[in-house]
């Protein structure tokens, strides 16, 4: 399967594609009081997947939403495929597909009524509108499928439907607002199949904003965003690397004085994450022998493993994606108890 955009130029014969998918300069947006994006920088090469790791509320939604036309910034620059979100908002749409983190298909038509009207919408022209119609439904395996009504779909059926739809009028940009959100672990891993298997039939950049570790491995590169700030850009082995220390969790009888110990016999900062106190070391496994002989407080149990992004995230952040969840929802409670 080859794009329609293939070639030199965009679909609509615009920038050609040697320059960023994506760049942003200086990006904000505030509401109010609230910076939900506070002066971001990134660029993002063609044909790579391109994530955005963080926590809810860490603006990662808002800044897809800039970067599709559909919120203005209050400063900065971002350019999609070559051209600028607030002044040419509809070669930007022209250029990119989207799958939003809340499903946007109409129960009551069927999968190919949903596909047509989206090819209408866009301007696919009608003499190859059948056959990308099959290419991208044999993609995501909904071929046979095709004239169901999608108010029968499950949810994973839904979200392939909806990357379907996304591909459909060829574009050059995919973003993915958090795709897998709700879905069960193997419907999640399905997808990212599917995922993986347009990125080697389709001349394609994907733009994914995820807060599941395993998902962000995927990427070629990630950006770690946290508070509406990015806090590190790489790959993630880069990022795992950068880190360096094996990561102990201890479960005991009491945390506070096992933290205390760590600090005053070994030197070590630790806290409490995913209710275990957490710490990081050079060499975990041979760490533990000292700490059962030292730390002078029982430990029920222990586990050691190597970085992970989560430690990337906590390393950057001083926190969990877990427990930064957890205070993003807090104070969105906080927030709208206020007003």
């Amino acid at each position: 399967m080859t794009s329609a955009a293939d070639g030199a130029a965009g679909p609509t014969g615009g920038p050609p594609r040697n320059g960023p998918a994506v760049a942003v300069r200086g990006l904000v947006k505030r509401y109010g009081a609230l910076v939900a994006v506070d002066g971001v920088d990134f660029e993002v090469r063609p044909g790579e997947t391109f994530g955005f790791l963080g926590p809810n509320g860490a603006g990662k939604s808002t800044t897809i939403n800039i970067l599709c036309t559909l919120t203005r910034p209050t400063s900065g620059v971002a350019t999609v495929a070559g051209h600028d979100v607030v002044r040419d908002r509809d070669e930007v749409r022209r250029n990119i597909g989207v799958v939003f983190q809340d499903p946007t298909l109409d129960g009551y038509l069927s999968a190919e009524q949903n596909l047509r009207f989206h090819a209408e919408l866009y301007g696919v022209p009608r003499a190859v509108t059948a056959d990308r119609l099959r290419q991208v439904l044999e993609l995501v395996n909904l071929w046979d499928r095709r004239a169901d009504l999608v108010g029968r779909f499950s949810g994973g059926m839904k979200r392939r439907l909806e990357i379907a739809r996304g591909l459909l009028h060829s574009p050059r940009v995919l973003f993915l607002d958090e795709p897998t959100v709700g879905l069960d672990p193997q419907t999640r891993s399905a997808i990212w199949r599917y995922i993986t298997q347009l990125k080697q039939t389709e001349d394609i950049t994907i733009f994914l904003t995820t807060h599941y570790m395993e998902e962000a491995e995927y990427c070629d590169r990630i950006a770690i965003i946290d508070s509406g700030r990015i806090v590190v850009l790489d790959t993630p082995q880069a990022l795992k690397a950068s880190v360096g220390a094996d990561r102990v969790q201890i479960a005991t009888a009491d945390d506070r004085a096992a933290m205390a110990a760590l600090a005053d016999r070994f030197g070590i900062a630790a806290a409490v994450h995913d209710g275990a106190v957490t710490l990081s070391v050079p060499s975990g496994r041979e760490f533990i022998p000292r700490l059962f002989a030292e730390l002078g407080v029982p430990i029920r149990s222990v586990s050691v493993s190597r970085p992970s992004l989560d430690d990337v995230f906590m390393s950057y952040t001083g926190s969990t994606i877990r427990d930064a969840d957890e205070v993003s929802g807090s104070e969105w409670i906080r927030r709208m108890a206020r007003r």
